[in-house]
């Protein structure tokens, strides 16, 4: 384990997701390199917390295709093929413009003053962790409102991961991104369905060929 990694982010109580996120970003970083064995204890201390939650969140990560769990090894960081992330990408595309689609026609009054405020709320946030959350409420709502549970079940498993943390990895994401949410909201607020999902369908793939591009030059923030 690299001594010069410092993954600790305080005393408080670490949530599943948060442990996730912190390790994803380490391994897609290249602070862990393809083939290191990932020991929970030493993870824990780093982070500062108990080895339960390092333990789920490298469940979570095999699941990823991050890390692979070897008996008597433990986790061990896989290496991250590009044809992996931009398939996540290529179905996102697909499956999350008709998820909006769905749940547009059924938007009530206070949805769309919680996406306006979740919007402002990410252009003023002071740290790329906070926009990272607002981020993912920003998005769920989005398909809130979305009455096909096969179709949500599918975005739900190809959109954790990567998606969540690109505000973090991307150079000039979040301003991009803010842009490109201010668009879909736009045409939400106009009634322009296609176009909304034209818009988020946009941004996905913007992301994710930013992604791939920031991985292969080593350019994460």
């Amino acid at each position: 384990m690299a001594e010069k990694l410092d993954l600790r982010i305080g005393n408080r109580e670490m949530l599943h997701s948060r442990v996730c996120s912190i390790l994803r970003r380490a391994i897609l970083k290249g602070d862990f390199t393809p083939g290191e064995r990932l020991v929970q204890a030493e993870l824990a201390d780093l982070i500062g917390v108990s080895r339960m939650p390092v333990r789920e969140a490298l469940r979570t990560l095999e699941l990823e295709g991050l890390v692979k769990i070897e008996p008597h090894k433990g986790a061990v960081v896989r290496t991250i093929q590009k044809q992996d992330i931009q398939e996540i990408y290529e179905l996102r595309i697909l499956l999350e413009p008709v998820a909006l689609k769905k749940s547009i026609q059924y938007f009530t009054e206070n949805d769309f003053k919680q996406l306006s405020l979740l919007h402002q709320e990410m252009v003023s946030a002071s740290t790329g962790e906070s926009y990272v959350e607002l981020n993912v409420k920003f998005h769920n709502l989005l398909f809130s409102r979305c009455n096909s549970p096969r179709l949500l079940g599918f975005i739900e498993t190809i959109s954790h991961g990567f998606a969540q943390d690109t505000p973090q990895l991307i150079p000039g994401q979040i301003q991009k991104s803010n842009k490109e949410h201010e668009a879909i909201m736009e045409s939400i607020y106009q009634g322009d369905v296609e176009k909304a999902g034209e818009y988020l369908a946009k941004h996905i793939e913007r992301t994710g060929k930013e992604l791939i591009a920031s991985m292969e030059n080593n350019d994460f923030q």
